[in-house]
């Protein structure tokens, strides 16, 4: 049957029922004054149909069939899930639902007139539910599981319980109903259909025999009918122990010997009595119950081995019988209760000890000795004493002697006759803290056996040596150190032992105690901190300082010592890393930087380089020019106008080296000019005092000291002619006689004494061609 919703125009609610059997409309409900009441509507999940599911229909009784109302849905869902079409009412569900994603659906109706939308009843929600299939498996959400049982339990016992879930609904249908049964583990395990508690099936489980057991459970859901989904899941079921096997010895009568000469104490010999069971369950507890030896041997056991060990008792002396017997009981100290009745839980076994005969030799009380005693102790003094008898039934007197191997440099010595140790001469820890020597001990008189004994002696540290710097590195100190800096933070050692209550403290020594370089601070945990006092340190004036340290310990009687601190004052950047610890030999120019002198010292290392090999290609022009051919610069020759000053091919290092040297100096022959022309006497270098280029040399300097990435670094060019680009244009003769120019020349005459020859060839305007070309010349 499909429920159908009509809408009243006064808010009531009408309930039709269709038959779809019979397709015939019943007949309408009485109304009753209420707001809207809506039967729940269904949806099957999991629906694949070709076409979308008929939810239900929403009408209203003012619903005439023209079309002018128009059925809104809004909620959960609408407009994506669930689609109304509006002229008839009818909802749709357009996909496919999953109930364990979402189990209902909250919608909300309301009808509207078409053309102006104005509600025609109120709103009402009503509930859309997603009906169940049986579209998951059951799962056991924590497994694999882990129990245990005790073994030999009863049949029926509860080992554990497994759960597991179903995401399809519990309340509708058996789609979440479900079934346990155990597929693995039978016939020892069973599973209870309707709570999935495990118990056991066997009785007498015994877990020496097998102790672990894995088990397979199935959860079925529709009560585990056909058609069912199922899951399954393991536990692993491990029998735990109980103490149901007695202890048992593996032979009833164990032989055994020992020596008359045997230490007192000393191990005899061992038996135990073997236990499957674990644990304290497992647990053998031994003791002598019987036998003519309980006074003369002595039982124990074994924490690791767990095993009866059999020794001689300290005062016992075994040689008065030549064999003994114990009877000896391994019995379990933890019982159960619930198996008294399989036991007894104890076993016995029969030790016959015989003695045998030997000739043996002193025997010392201790198996080794361990003495103490003072370091510059006088020689006598008492160090400890050794002792040994004769186990033999003569019971001879016994003799001390310390080997010399053992004893190299003899600082101890032994009373033959009691074995009392002393000194032979002052000890000093620092140099051995620790002697080891043997001493033996044998019968008087006689071939008799030997025997030998470890002396640890410990030398006790007393407070002999001062304390001292722990390293003697030199401070290394800036000269631009500000005052109140901590420039070194110094420690101590002490050869003496260093306990842990052992404290040094520090202090300038008296005749420093009031200088102005330096303070100490005693930072009371062994350290003290060494601080600068004044600012202007130089290397020049003093290099090296040195502090005179007190430093004393509080050792009884006490110690101190004075130790002298080295401080020496280095060069340091502007990051205070220091450059230089090494006295120079002379300062540098003020303005003249570290990087500036290198990189100009390395320009003249590549120009020697250059004119070497210049001087390889011609061997047969002289290097040097001399003073009487009165070559002044490098001469470029060029058979047309220079570049000017954009040209800056040539340049000579010389002229920044030595500006004022002039007169003297031999310029070397750089490029060989392709063609030369006779140089004229008398014509001088240029004034280095000129104003034109004293400027121009200081403006190069400036642009090369602020252009970093312009090689040559820190030199000059130097050009010997003017071309194109100079504001003074051009000065060649030749120009002047092909143009005819009539240009006044006379502002040569300031131009120096380097111009001075130009002056007086072009300062008249009656100049001959001839006059022109020594112009041209020169």
């Amino acid at each position: 049957t499909q429920a159908t919703c009509l809408l009243s125009s006064k808010g009531h609610v009408s309930l039709h029922r269709h038959r779809q059997r019979t397709g015939k409309e019943g007949q309408v409900l009485h109304r009753s004054k209420r707001g809207w009441v809506w039967n729940q509507f269904f949806v099957i999940e999991e629906y694949t149909g070709p076409d979308p599911v008929l939810v239900g229909r929403l009408h209203s009784d003012v619903d005439s069939g023209d079309g002018n109302i128009k059925y809104i849905l809004s909620g959960e869902g609408a407009g994506t899930i669930f689609v109304i079409d509006d002229k008839t009412g009818n909802i749709h569900a357009t996909k496919t639902l999953d109930r364990e994603e979402q189990a209902q659906y909250t919608l909300t109706a309301q009808a509207v007139a078409r053309d102006t939308n104005k509600p025609l009843e109120p709103p009402s929600e009503f509930i859309v539910k997603v009906q169940d299939i049986n579209d998951n498996p059951p799962e056991f959400l924590h497994g694999p599981y882990y129990a245990s049982v005790p073994e030999m339990s009863n049949v029926g016992t509860s080992v554990m319980q497994v759960t597991a879930t179903d995401a399809d609904d519990p309340t509708y249908g058996n789609s979440a109903r479900l079934v346990y049964s155990i597929l693995q583990g039978q016939p020892y395990f069973s599973v209870e259909p309707q709570t999935g508690i495990i118990r056991t099936a066997l009785p007498s489980m015994d877990r020496e025999a097998r102790q672990e057991y894995d088990v397979v459970i199935q959860a079925k859901d529709m009560g585990g009918h056909m058609g069912g989904l199922s899951g399954t899941t393991e536990v692993k079921i491990t029998l735990t122990d109980v103490n149901d096997n007695p202890p048992k010895f593996p032979q009833s009568v164990y032989p055994m010997s020992i020596s008359e000469d045997k230490v007192p104490g000393e191990e005899v010999g061992r038996l135990k009595a073997k236990d499957p069971d674990l644990g304290d369950n497992g647990l053998v507890k031994y003791n002598i119950i019987d036998g003519d030896g309980m006074g003369i041997f002595e039982l124990s056991t074994d924490s690791e081995t767990r095993e009866a060990v059999i020794k001689g008792e300290t005062d016992s002396n075994i040689r008065t019988k030549r064999l003994y017997t114990l009877k000896v009981e391994g019995s379990n100290p933890h019982v159960d209760p619930q198996f008294l009745a399989w036991g007894p839980y104890k076993d016995e076994a029969t030790i016959k000890i015989s003695v045998e005969d030997a000739d043996e030799p002193p025997v010392f009380i201790a198996h080794s000795y361990t003495f103490e005693v003072e370091e510059n102790a006088p020689e006598g003094t008492l160090v400890g004493r050794v002792h040994a008898k004769d186990t033999d039934v003569a019971n001879n007197p016994v003799s001390y002697r310390i080997p010399q191997y053992t004893d190299v440099e003899q600082f101890f010595s032994i009373n033959p006759e009691d074995g009392m140790i002393t000194t032979t001469r002052p000890l000093d820890r620092e140099t051995q803290a620790w002697h080891n020597i043997s001493v033996s001990a044998k019968e008087t008189g006689g071939h008799h056996q030997e025997t030998k004994v470890r002396v640890n002696i410990k030398v006790k540290d007393v407070n002999d040596n001062a304390p001292e710097f722990a390293t003697n590195n030199e401070v290394l100190m800036c000269e631009t150190i500000a005052p109140g800096k901590l420039i070194e933070t110094v420690s101590a050692v002490d050869k003496d032992e260093m306990a842990n209550r052992q404290h040094f403290t520090f202090s300038l020594a008296p005749e420093v105690a009031h200088n102005h370089n330096f303070s100490l601070k005693d930072n009371r945990d062994s350290t003290a901190s060494i601080y600068v006092l004044r600012k202007g340190f130089s290397r020049l004036t003093q290099d090296v300082y040195f502090l005179p340290v007190e430093i004393n310990d509080n050792g009884f009687p006490a110690m101190s010592s004075t130790n002298t601190l080295t401080i020496r004052v280095c060069s340091c950047d502007s990051k205070d890393t220091i450059l230089s610890c090494n006295v120079e030999p002379y300062v540098l120019p003020a303005g003249l930087s570290t990087g500036a002198l290198i990189a100009i010292l390395a320009c003249i290392v590549i120009l020697l380089v250059v004119l070497f090999v210049a001087l390889r290609r011609q061997k047969k022009e002289p290097l040097i020019v001399f003073e009487e051919e009165d070559i002044r610069e490098n001469i470029i020759t060029y058979d047309d106008e220079g570049g000017g000053e954009e040209d800056t091919e040539a340049f000579d290092i010389a002229t920044l080296q030595n500006p004022d040297g002039a007169n003297g100096f031999l310029p070397r022959k750089d490029i060989k000019p392709e063609l030369q022309y006779p140089i004229r006497p008398g014509i001088g270098r240029p004034a280095a005092n000129s104003v034109d280029v004293d400027d121009f040399i200081k403006t190069r300097i400036a642009e090369a000291d602020s252009d970093p990435t312009a090689p040559p670094y820190d030199s000059i060019q130097i050009y010997g002619y003017e071309g194109r680009g100079s504001l003074a244009g051009s000065l060649s003769s030749l120009e002047s006689v092909t143009t005819e120019s009539d240009l006044d020349y006379d502002y040569l005459q300031s131009w120096g004494p380097r111009f001075k020859k130009l002056a007086d060839l072009y300062g008249t305007k009656d100049c001959s061609i001839n006059d022109a070309d020594e112009g041209e010349d020169s």
